[in-house]
């Protein structure tokens, strides 16, 4: 069988660590990259982990980028706090490392939000490339919405993530709103002058894929609110590029 790494990037997550890491407990070593959390989450994680190392959060992409290659084991499996492997997961990711035809695969998730499962709204076929060698996968230097980039190959597992980004509805706010400021920093390299266009039409477009395109409204009372957030942070990238440009917070 071949030895597997996980890896899970922790802040101030004292309300998920005990589930996240009993969730990955098969694995032959498990990794908890702490980001100076202030709650509790390093001392837990230290009595169930294997490792647990820290260093201070920049953005997603670069503190997964450092944790990676001081995994111990050539095969990694990324689990941020807010997910959980399932069993039926687990049995397929430990049937696939018997004999990998791939260098890297595609894991689907289950997507939660308000309590609700999420079928629609533009999560539906979301999926994250989460089990892949150590040494041919890094993510691409972006502060928002990173991906992993494979140097081989790529497949596709069947069964998914279970995935809960909801802690409160502020602290949803609170998350969009960090997003935001890190997408301006993004944006700046390609975005040119700002116009209407990017402060009501984007933001609009925004919360129309996702509400009638994607589905939202079948989502319910759980869609309308995806879709609205979706279109105020297309708003709030383009109001703090704005800033940005201007040497504002």
């Amino acid at each position: 069988m071949t030895k597997l790494t996980a890896i899970i990037p922790t802040g101030n997550e004292i309300h998920n660590i005990e589930a996240v890491i009993a969730s990955v407990q098969f694995a032959d070593e498990i990794l908890v990259v702490d980001s100076l959390s202030t709650d509790g989450t390093f001392e837990k994680a230290k009595t169930l982990a294997t490792r647990v190392i820290r260093r201070e959060y920049q953005y997603s992409a670069s503190q997964k980028n450092w944790a990676i290659p001081q995994a111990t084991h050539e095969w990694i499996l990324l689990v941020d706090a807010d997910e959980r492997v399932t069993p039926e997961l687990k049995s397929e990711i430990l049937e696939t490392l018997k004999a990998p035809k791939h260098d890297a695969y595609w894991i689907g998730r289950m997507n939660h939000f308000m309590g609700e499962r999420v079928h629609y709204s533009g999560w539906r076929n979301d999926k994250v490339i989460r089990l892949f060698k150590r040494d041919l996968c890094k993510y691409e230097d972006k502060q928002v919405h990173a991906e992993i980039k494979v140097a081989g190959s790529v497949g596709f597992l069947k069964e998914k993530l279970y995935h809960n980004t909801y802690i409160t509805f502020d602290k949803y706010l609170e998350k969009m709103n960090r997003y935001a400021w890190w997408q301006a920093h993004d944006y700046d390299k390609k975005t040119g002058n700002l116009t209407p266009y990017h402060f009501v039409l984007k933001p609009f477009w925004g919360f129309f894929k996702h509400y009638i395109i994607q589905g939202g409204f079948r989502d319910g009372t759980v869609g309308l609110t995806i879709g609205y957030i979706q279109g105020y942070v297309i708003f709030m990238r383009y109001v703090k590029l704005w800033l940005l440009r201007k040497g504002r917070k």
